[in-house]
């Protein structure tokens, strides 16, 4: 491949990869600065990166950000205090959406991958499991004890005043 195809695939994907770093950092800088790693990686390696540089790229984000957990000691992300806020919004959504990235920061690293990967990113088992190097055994039994912690966060912040699901 030449650097034409790397050029390509940067203004093709980028902006799906940057979703899937957001979702695995829970923070837009710390997405983009891992995004950028691994495009700087892919970039040296382009000519040996073969048929897939999607996949390649899914799997060295997940990589990168557990890599990123591991020497955090496993402690959840927390913001800069006053300098990390989000503007203020009016918004249902925004609240949702805040809500639902402290819930998958709260997941523990292979957790949060295989939920953002499997059901964010809409990626079938057998790709998420390439990208976290296991079986599709282990993505499916993460990917549930993942979804069963996040409704047990959010089923009261998502069904307002005791209403049904």
């Amino acid at each position: 491949m030449e650097r034409t195809g790397f050029d390509e695939f940067v203004r093709a994907r980028s902006v799906g990869l940057l979703r899937i770093a957001y979702l695995l950092t829970g923070d837009r800088d710390a997405a983009e600065d891992l995004l950028q790693e691994v495009l700087e990686q892919m970039y040296v390696k382009w000519r040996r990166i073969h048929g897939a540089p999607e996949a390649y790229a899914r799997r060295a984000l997940v990589n990168r950000a557990t890599n990123r957990w591991r020497r955090r000691g496993r402690k959840p992300e927390t913001g800069l205090d006053g300098y990390d806020v989000s503007a203020p919004d009016h918004s249902d959504g925004v609240v949702v959406r805040d809500t639902v990235l402290a819930a998958l920061r709260s997941l523990p690293p292979r957790q949060r991958a295989a939920v953002v990967l499997r059901y964010l990113d809409d990626l079938p088992v057998h790709e998420v499991a390439a990208a976290l190097n296991c079986t599709a055994g282990t993505v499916k039994s993460n990917a549930a004890r993942g979804l069963e912690r996040l409704r047990a966060v959010l089923g009261p912040v998502l069904v307002p005043d005791g209403g049904e699901r």
